[in-house]
Parts: C-alpha cells; structure tokens; sequence
C-alpha cells in the first residue's frame, strides 16, 4: 500500500476512499460536459434539418444550474 507504518490501516483506506472520491466526481463532471455538447448538437441539428421550427428550449427553467444530488 505505501502506506507509513505509523498510519492505521483505516486512515490510509480512508485516504484511498477520498482520493477514488475526487477522481470520480472529475469524471462525473467530464460526462457532464459531453451531455451539454451533446445536447447543444442535438439542438443545432434538430434546427437545422428543420425537425424543430426554432432551437429547443426547456419549458420551464431548472434549479439544475445548482450542484446536483451524487455531483460534487
């Protein structure tokens, strides 16, 4: 583990846990921005292709801009 011996084996599990933690939620944002860009593609064709008359909107505005549940 490379863990010091003087470290109790929980704190360099929980060490572990936090940096797993950070390294997903990094990912989760990346797959955050690919869904924006694909949704902006989505829109632009949708236009373009003349399937949607004008760019598609949400009806009504969400709370989304706010961190979401399991998103840090």
């Amino acid at each position: 583990m490379g863990a010091s011996t003087s470290e109790p084996h929980w704190e360099a599990e929980l060490r572990m846990l936090r940096q797993e933690l950070g390294e997903l939620r990094a990912e989760q944002q990346e797959l955050v921005r690919a869904v924006n860009q694909l949704a902006t593609t989505f829109r632009t064709l949708a236009t373009h292709l003349g399937i949607a008359s004008e760019p598609y909107a949400r009806k009504e505005a969400r709370e989304s801009q706010q961190n979401l549940p399991g998103f840090g």
